[in-house]
């Protein structure tokens, strides 16, 4: 279980789960398949669920929560109903001898959706996330916002309070422009990767890959004042990313050395190589948030 992609929040408030409550309040809103005329259902599972592993509807690591959302929608293709919608305006055309109007189209659709809705293919998609009490934060495994967010909703609506904040409030260019003129701080390489967006109204946008950071000609896009909006970096032996001044961070890589230390658990004992990498990659991701959380100075009170 090694996450790809990390939204992270900084929790404002102590917050504390008592175990028993918390697996009753997933069980009060636990995941439930696509009934005939759902186009979509979400709730949560086992985060050991895609391995047969139902458990409990959670899994604890030295008061570190992870927490899975499951998703199944129904793959209806507009194309199957486009075609049918057509096929029945030139029939009603035709009967009629008069054109079919938006209004009267707009039905013909919804109920040709209604009639295929208990015959589409469903798709299963997972959110993983995490809560770390000792370290304040919420993580989770999401490149877009309205994933995390509704990750997010979900869980306070579970146990009724979750209050967070972006751990980055602000935008971060200006230190992440910082890393490329005046170096990167200890701990962190940056890799040659980078996009940079000019403050004019133009907003014209530079992105460089394999192209060293420290070149004349990103030098040259500094000087005439763009700024950093996304930088490939290295954090010590741990991993490689992309942050953007959103503070988010995209294309997560643990290193080898890293995944290896699981390496002597049986590949048929599923769970048990699922629990090691969790409880390895969470305390690893939340030392990188802590050093990202004061090297940055996001604090809960920015």
């Amino acid at each position: 279980m090694w996450f790809k992609n990390l939204k992270a929040y900084q929790l404002t408030q102590t917050l504390s789960l008592d175990d028993d409550d918390l697996n009753s309040a997933l069980m009060d809103n636990a995941f439930r398949p696509c009934g005939k005329q759902d186009t979509a259902t979400m709730g949560f599972a086992s985060p050991f669920a895609q391995v047969g592993n139902e458990g409990v509807m959670f899994h604890k690591v030295q008061e570190r929560y992870w927490l899975t959302v499951k998703k199944q929608e129904k793959i209806l293709p507009s194309t199957v109903v486009n075609a049918e919608l057509a096929e029945k305006v030139a029939a009603i055309e035709a009967e009629t001898g008069s054109p079919v109007g938006k209004k009267q189209q707009q039905d013909l659709k919804q109920e040709i959706m209604f009639r295929l809705l208990p015959q589409a293919f469903v798709r299963n998609t997972f959110t993983h996330g995490f809560i770390s009490i000792p370290e304040k934060l919420v993580v989770v495994d999401a490149s877009a916002d309205g994933k995390a967010e509704a990750w997010l909703a979900l869980v306070r609506k579970a146990i009724t309070s979750l209050p967070v904040v972006p751990l980055a409030r602000r935008s971060l260019q200006s230190e992440l422009t910082h890393w490329l003129t005046e170096g990167a701080p200890e701990g962190i390489t940056l890799l040659e990767e980078a996009e940079l967006k000019s403050t004019d109204d133009l907003e014209s946008v530079i992105r460089c890959k394999n192209q060293p950071l420290d070149s004349d000609e990103i030098t040259m896009h500094l000087d005439n004042g763009k700024l950093v909006q996304k930088v490939g970096f290295a954090y010590e032996d741990v991993l490689t990313a992309t942050i953007a001044e959103d503070g988010s961070f995209k294309r997560v890589k643990f290193t080898d050395r890293l995944k290896e230390e699981t390496d002597d658990i049986p590949k048929d004992q599923a769970s048990a190589r699922m629990d090691a990498e969790f409880a390895l990659m969470s305390a690893e991701l939340c030392a990188f948030l802590d050093f990202m959380r004061t090297t940055l100075n996001l604090t809960e009170n920015d």
